[in-house]
């Protein structure tokens, strides 16, 4: 774990232009270990096959002298030119020999270049590499001019030495490479890339601090690739943000004040509202054909800066779901039959008695109390669109994991405007003097219960439906 800390912490100092150069140069490395290891395993080849290709000569020359045999300087200096101890070739069926001392008894390692394979010259060249060897190496190559190979033997040393050579200078020319292609590879990323996205870091930094400072806000480039892109939809969020950061702002400055006066106006119409019930007693006809309709004015003030009031408080508290009967949720709903004086509506309760629903008992009574409400008060308003009895129906049904409940009335229905801004705020009101805020409220009641509250399509009057999955067993 300390370890991992450490090159979190190391790799954090060197930032990603860093990492890119430091990645940069450990691929060209690798990729000149890839080149070194085929050329170094060639380079061997190619030396032994120069002391092959000088063997022949000398054995030219010997073939050339009288009765075959040299002097022994002659012998010494074709030797010394070829780098070996001795020179065997066979020609003809017959095989000839140009040595100065005895033949080792034994060799350390025999090359054969007429038959030898890319992977047999790999493992060569690293075993010549890695094993330095006293014994003798033996060579055999093809032959030329009617010799059919040629066998050396030579000392493994001047071979490991111009190996160990080759090495160097390959290393030296890989080093040489890698910084300069490391570093034209970081300069192009710096440019392209890191700078770029310094640059978009800089500005969500400085976008956050005030995000309604539109001098803070990104000015995209010249460039159409991916950065370029990426500038461009920063802008536009950060314009979109920014406006809706201000609306969010006012709004909360006007709900607040606005919450303050439904307050207050609050308190005065429900002493206005006592008021008027004495009036009620009054035994004056005028005063008793008037007072009905200002009590009903009045309670819609009180009802509609309750509602306000309720929308402008703290967000809803989280549901406390649990698996329980539906019946006893319906008492509420049940009991707003009589809210309209005159209007005679019928409430029908078709939910099977063992249904149950795992819901918070309270927030599901809201709702359901609040859709009842709203279809008692438009069949009292309106009447029925099918000349029928007014009527309003709560279904439900399980299917599975999921309760679906219904209520739906014989009433006019909803009017066009309504429909479109129907679960909005203030919106989506549908009789005169309505809020919106019920059906408002109650959506998002829904929606906090892991469910869905919509609108369904119906040939007479509204139609609503909570869908309200169970939670998932863990």
């Amino acid at each position: 774990m300390r370890g991992r800390g450490a090159l979190r912490g190391i790799a954090d100092r060197i930032g990603l232009s860093g990492r890119l150069l430091l990645l940069t140069i450990l691929f060209v490395l690798l990729a000149e270990v890839l080149i070194y290891v085929p050329s170094v395993a060639n380079f061997r080849r190619n030396w032994l096959s120069d002391r092959v290709a000088a063997a022949q000569v000398a054995a030219l020359v010997l073939d050339a002298a009288p009765q075959q045999r040299v002097s022994d300087d002659l012998a010494r200096r074709l030797l010394t030119g070829v780098g070996a101890r001795a020179i065997a070739l066979k020609a003809g069926g017959a095989r000839r020999l140009l040595n100065l001392a005895a033949m080792p008894p034994e060799v350390g390692e025999s090359v054969d270049l007429r038959e030898a394979g890319w992977l047999e010259l790999i493992a060569g060249a690293w075993h010549t590499l890695s094993h330095p060897a006293d014994a003798p190496l033996r060579v055999v190559g093809h032959g030329m001019d009617g010799v059919d190979f040629v066998e050396l033997i030579l000392d493994p040393t001047p071979l490991r030495e111009a190996m160990i050579a080759f090495s160097w200078r390959i290393l030296l020319t890989s080093l040489v490479i890698s910084g300069i292609t490391a570093g034209l590879v970081f300069l192009a990323l710096q440019l392209s890339i890191v700078r770029p996205v310094r640059r978009l870091t800089r500005n969500i930094a400085a976008f956050a601090d005030d995000p309604e400072d539109a001098s803070r806000r990104i000015t995209p480039s010249w460039r159409n690739d991916e950065i370029g892109v990426a500038e461009t939809a920063l802008a536009r969020m950060e314009a979109v943000l920014a406006g809706e950061l201000r609306q969010k702002r006012r709004l909360a400055e006007l709900g607040l004040s606005v919450s303050k006066i439904n307050h207050e106006l609050r308190n005065l119409l429900t002493t206005a509202q006592l008021l008027v019930d004495r009036l009620e007693h009054t035994a004056d006809p005028g005063v008793q054909r008037v007072a009905p309709r200002l009590v009903a004015t009045l309670g819609r003030a009180i009802r509609y800066c309750e509602a306000t009031l309720a929308y402008g408080r703290a967000a809803e508290r989280l549901p406390e779901r649990r698996r329980t009967a539906l019946r006893p949720i319906l008492a509420d709903a049940l009991d707003l039959a009589g809210l309209v004086p005159g209007a005679a509506v019928r409430i029908e309760d078709r939910t099977p008695d063992d249904l149950l629903v795992d819901a918070d008992p309270d927030q599901l009574s809201r709702v359901l109390v609040n859709l009842v409400r709203n279809a008692v008060q438009a069949l009292g308003l309106a009447g029925t669109g099918d000349g029928a009895p007014p009527c309003v129906t709560i279904e439900a049904t399980r299917r599975g994991g999921t309760v679906t409940m219904v209520v739906s009335d014989n009433g006019p229905g909803l009017p066009e405007r309504a429909r479109a801004h129907l679960f909005e705020a203030f919106q989506g009101a549908v009789r005169a003097g309505g809020t919106g805020l019920g059906l408002a409220i109650a959506a998002e009641l829904v929606r906090l219960n892991g469910g869905v509250l919509a609108l369904d399509e119906s040939g007479v009057g509204a139609r609503f439906r909570i869908t309200l999955p169970d939670r998932a067993q863990t």
